[in-house]
């Protein structure tokens, strides 16, 4: 059947093979993308509308009406990158698409109503409110005292997430943009993720990764790193809390990317507490691990499963350790490449196997998120403790040196704990 699938993409890189998912000579695929996002457009693309923002919805209602006129209203709608979900879901709803639409995609955007729906099925958790209001907050903190975490209830990449630690860090909260928020209770616990597929009644493959440093961090000036676990005292808890997880979130296949606080419980077990989930394959380097040491396509699951068809991804038996690292620009973007430096490790084979660094005199733009960023780097190993190590040495001898286009120069200096 010669369909019209338009797909909503905003990677420079290639994330997302989209001309392996779909074919472009036997249906007309259309995208809608920004300048950036151009680069990795398949050649087979039917039509390209570009716009300043994926997320803006009036120039992409206005894109989409171009290809609409072109090719009819799209059969099915693409949206990988969790900025561009939301906009996606509209467009269903305004075009009468098949697929997820605002209010099924409701749990997995809005924290509020993800949290509502973790606690009904018991799934342990921070205690959390809808925050309106620094008076929601107050009356927060008076119930489950202090610190709190405030965050918007629809953000991504720790955009705007803020620990206060008591009512003096109030104003904190005026800095902010006018958005709908959430208040919860701190968890000092370590930030592991969990990524995979959910068949709609089984997990399919998954692995567990722990957080170098943490992703609030890294939207101050720290890197940030991710190691596979091999823990096999806990991964079992993990495979059991993130079934519990995918299942009480939908019984239908998705791709997760989950959060989850780890610690120890009183009798010296792991304890498991839920953080959030997002509708997406993982973001930073996660898709190219999984594709390149695990050898599987997570973003063809996300493709198949909004197109309408069933995933099918294998399990190997035997699994390697992967593992990333993001260095933040040492001055907020847009910044140019000055200089960098990266000594060959002392062992062949402790570096990174592939990174992603602008060549001197490129400008990193201002897009947010953590693919402009100032270097990434992909790590794989045979266990955990070697693949860390080596995201730890590169952090450390790693140099970026970059200037605001209009001042002076600043090095980028490595904070790993």
């Amino acid at each position: 059947m010669n369909e019209h699938i338009l797909i909503i993409h905003r990677w420079r890189d290639r994330q997302a093979l989209y001309q392996d998912y779909i074919d472009h000579g036997t249906h007309r695929v259309s995208y809608v993308t920004t300048e950036l996002g151009v680069a990795s457009v398949p050649r087979g693309a039917a039509a390209v509308q570009v716009v300043p923002a994926t997320d803006r919805v009036p120039d992409v209602l206005g894109a989409v009406g171009e290809l609409t006129a072109l090719y009819g209203p799209p059969n099915r709608i693409v949206a990988l990158n969790e900025g561009d979900l939301d906009i996606a879901a509209l467009l269903r709803e305004r075009l009468g698409c098949g697929g997820q639409d605002t209010r099924r995609l409701a749990r997995f955007r809005d924290k509020l109503v993800m949290a509502d729906v973790i606690a009904a099925a018991g799934v342990p958790a921070p205690a959390y409110a809808d925050a309106p209001d620094e008076a929601a907050v107050l009356a927060f903190a008076g119930e489950h005292g202090w610190p709190l975490i405030v965050k918007p209830r629809k953000g991504t990449a720790s955009r705007d997430v803020v620990r206060l630690g008591s009512a003096a860090d109030l104003p904190a909260l005026r800095r902010l943009p006018a958005e709908p928020r959430l208040v919860q209770e701190f968890c000092d616990d370590a930030v592991y993720h969990v990524d995979g597929l959910w068949t709609g009644d089984r997990l399919g493959p998954w692995r567990a990764s722990r957080y170098v440093n943490t992703c609030v961090g890294f939207t101050k000036g720290d890197a940030l790193g991710s190691v596979e676990v091999d823990d096999a005292g806990l991964l079992p808890a993990l495979g059991e809390f993130t079934a519990a997880v995918a299942g009480a979130l939908s019984d239908e296949p998705w791709v997760f990317h989950h959060e989850v606080f780890v610690g120890t419980a009183p009798g010296g077990g792991p304890r498991l507490t839920f953080l959030e989930s997002g509708y997406r394959v993982g973001g930073a380097e996660i898709p190219f691990l999984w594709r390149e040491v695990h050898g599987i396509d997570l973003m063809r699951a996300a493709v198949d499963i909004q197109l309408g068809r069933r995933p099918d991804l294998p399990v190997p038996a035997e699994w390697r350790t992967g593992g990333w690292l993001l260095v933040p620009t040492p001055v907020p973007a847009p910044c140019r490449v000055l200089d960098w430096h990266l000594p060959e490790p002392p062992t062949p084979g402790e570096g990174p196997y592939a990174q992603v660094i602008a060549p001197v005199g490129d400008v990193i733009p201002q897009v947010g998120g953590y693919e402009h960023v100032g270097a990434r780097f992909r790590f794989r190993g045979d266990s955990s403790g070697d693949v860390e190590r080596a995201v730890v040495r590169t952090a450390e001898r790693f140099r970026l040196e970059c200037a605001p286009l209009t001042t002076a120069a600043v090095r980028y200096q490595a904070c790993v704990r």
